[in-house]
């Protein structure tokens, strides 16, 4: 391989094992596996014919050791919560271009807090998994024919959660993240604009499933970004377990958010009992002239939505390898280009099924 050393933190973990994967796979060049547990970052780095680096993320010396002489470092480690703009900020003082898994609008707000003088020559993008990532780059491809009058975005299904991403989800009601209920018209956020939809089909989505209007800072962006006359964001559940745990964990605000914790690994286990692990990604446009032609639909089916999430971060990675991305930071969706990524998942096992029309 004579592309840059590639270091893929927490390269032993569901998300981090596809990106050391798909990185040998695409040639992209020598790979680096950092993680805290010796065996097993020893065993995934054998995998792949990479290094393995012991680093811990709370020890800073550790964590510049391991991003010393990358040329690209991708974290795959989280929880996403904590890490925020840590490993990029190593990542960039150490003269890396850097590519997160998880990593969205808080962690993108905390690097610009006194951002490294490195990013005026180094790129740092974040937000390269599913959601936030994919929902943010795949409806671009319906807007490339002309202008939009509504967009709608589905994304959800069965898939278990692990206490750290547990965590994650829960802190999805603070600020930054985005509004419940509410919609995108007219170029700002309409409040209270939506109501939950209960045992609505859909297609793609294997039955009759729950829709939960929640306009996240991402869809907001895409809405800016397009140009979108109104945008419409779903997160989609099959039962009502998940909604049920967050809403009993956020109306309790005298109580640490690590109690309900449980709860929601819990739900999401019953979820997958009930038919399996899957999930499903369905945009659905309206444009303003109905007569311009192109596709109006998108569909992504994938039975492990943490696991595609690494097949986009390591194709983030793989573009940042190539060269010629603008320094700064900024959302993988606004670098990576929405028909590559999409035929790039077509051919990937992870993905059931695409349909475009």
């Amino acid at each position: 391989m004579t592309g840059p050393l590639v270091g893929v933190l927490g390269g032993s973990g569901t998300v981090g094992r596809v990106v050391l994967d798909r990185l040998a796979g695409y040639g992209t060049g020598p790979l680096r596996v950092g993680g805290r547990d010796p065996g097993r970052t020893r065993a995934a780095a054998e995998r792949v014919g990479g290094e393995p680096v012991a680093v811990d993320l709370a020890d800073p010396a550790s964590l510049a050791r391991f991003c010393a002489g990358c040329g690209v470092v991708v974290n795959a480690a989280g929880p996403s919560y904590r890490v925020l703009d840590t490993v990029a900020r190593a990542a960039v003082a150490a003269g890396a271009d850097y590519v997160d898994a998880a990593g969205d609008a808080a962690a993108l707000a905390a690097l610009g807090r006194g951002a490294p003088a490195g990013l005026a020559e180094r790129s740092a993008l974040f937000s390269a998994g599913l959601m936030p990532g994919l929902s943010g780059l795949l409806p671009r491809l319906l807007a490339e024919p002309g202008p939009l009058r509504r967009l709608d975005v589905y994304v959800g299904g069965a898939t278990a959660i692990g206490p750290l991403s547990a965590v994650d989800a829960l802190l999805t009601r603070g600020p930054g993240f985005g509004t419940a209920l509410a919609a995108w018209r007219d170029g700002r956020v309409a409040e209270n604009a939506l109501a939950p939809l209960r045992s609505v089909a859909l297609p793609g989505f294997r039955h009759p499933v729950h829709a939960w209007p929640f306009l996240s800072a991402e869809a907001a962006a895409l809405a800016a970004d397009l140009g979108v006359d109104e945008l419409r964001n779903y997160t989609v559940y099959v039962s009502e377990n998940i909604p049920e745990a967050l809403a009993t964990a956020w109306a309790a605000d005298d109580r640490p958010l690590e109690e309900h914790v449980p709860a929601v690994v819990a739900a999401a286990d019953a979820d997958v009992a009930l038919d399996g692990p899957w999930y499903t990604l369905l945009f659905h446009a309206r444009p303003r002239d109905p007569a311009r032609g192109g596709p109006t639909r998108l569909v992504v089916r994938t039975p492990d939505s943490y696991a595609l999430s690494g097949v986009v971060a390591a194709l983030a990675a793989h573009r940042l390898a190539e060269g010629g991305v603008p320094p700064g930071a900024r959302p993988a969706a606004e670098v990576l280009d929405p028909r590559a990524v999409l035929d790039a998942l077509a051919a990937d096992p992870l993905v059931d099924g695409v349909e475009l029309g």
